[in-house]
């Protein structure tokens, strides 16, 4: 296999059943961007809260599956296109290169992205199949992933605005607090830790989105709403995501 390393170092030839995750984990992307008038795919990049960092994605589905995983409160570490992997299948020298490999708390997941009329054709299937084998025979996971149900992808991607802890970390506030520690932040923010720890400590199981906003009626109402969905984003409430996101959705608590 091949791994390509921070200052577009190349570690070649390295046996799949001997590379060491560490190194994996901290690979560059193996393929670089390309743009060009007419592509028929869509790339870009995606900050990751998992990460503290960017990851790249090279389709709108692969954007979908980085943003499940940075939502996965089990994924731990995220890296795309993380190597080469080459080997002799049916007589003849096979490479591909996954779009993911996932840290998580259950150990390595190796994801490709593709959509599901795609994924059946037989030599996208070919290359899944002998994908998975050398995958699995490591002991590690791997996952065809495709499209999810358009509610719940509509949700995490909605919630994803409210990803970023930094917006809620006190440092904002340094300058606010050399003035007067119980300062309150200006009415257009939309972030603020002070609101963020009284609304954790306000809302009970069985309430709803609607009375959750509603907790704190001498906070500003933007700031309230920041605060709920970023902790819905952290997971520390849940709700059903499977259906459409409104002021009736029931609130539980993640304990």
């Amino acid at each position: 296999m091949c791994v390509r390393l921070a200052e577009d170092e190349v570690r070649e030839g390295l046996a799949w059943e001997s590379v060491p995750l560490e190194m994996l984990y901290a690979a560059e992307p193996w393929r670089t961007f390309r743009w060009y008038m007419g592509q028929k795919h869509y790339s870009g990049s995606y900050w990751s809260s998992t990460q503290s960092d960017h990851v790249i994605y090279e389709s709108r589905l692969e954007l979908a599956r980085l943003l499940y995983a940075d939502f996965d409160r089990d994924v731990t570490g995220i890296v795309a296109q993380p190597f080469l992997l080459r080997a002799e299948v049916d007589g003849a020298l096979r490479r591909h290169i996954p779009d993911y490999l996932l840290a998580t708390t259950a150990g390595p997941l190796v994801v490709d992205v593709k959509p599901r009329h795609r994924a059946a054709r037989p030599e996208h299937a070919f290359t899944f199949a002998w994908t998975r084998e050398a995958v699995e025979a490591k002991g590690w996971r791997y996952e065809v992933w495709s499209e999810p149900p358009d509610a719940e992808l509509a949700n995490v991607r909605f919630l994803a605005g409210y990803r970023r802890d930094w917006l809620f970390s006190w440092d904002l506030l340094e300058d606010e607090r050399d003035e007067a520690v119980d300062k309150e932040p200006p009415p257009d923010r939309l972030f603020a830790p002070a609101v963020l720890d009284d609304v954790r400590d306000r809302v009970a199981d069985g309430e709803t989105l609607g009375e959750t906003f509603a907790c704190l009626p001498g906070r500003p109402a933007p700031l309230v709403r920041a605060a709920v969905l970023h902790l819905l984003w952290k997971q520390q409430w849940l709700t059903d995501l499977s259906v459409p996101l409104s002021a009736r959705s029931m609130l539980r608590s993640a304990s």
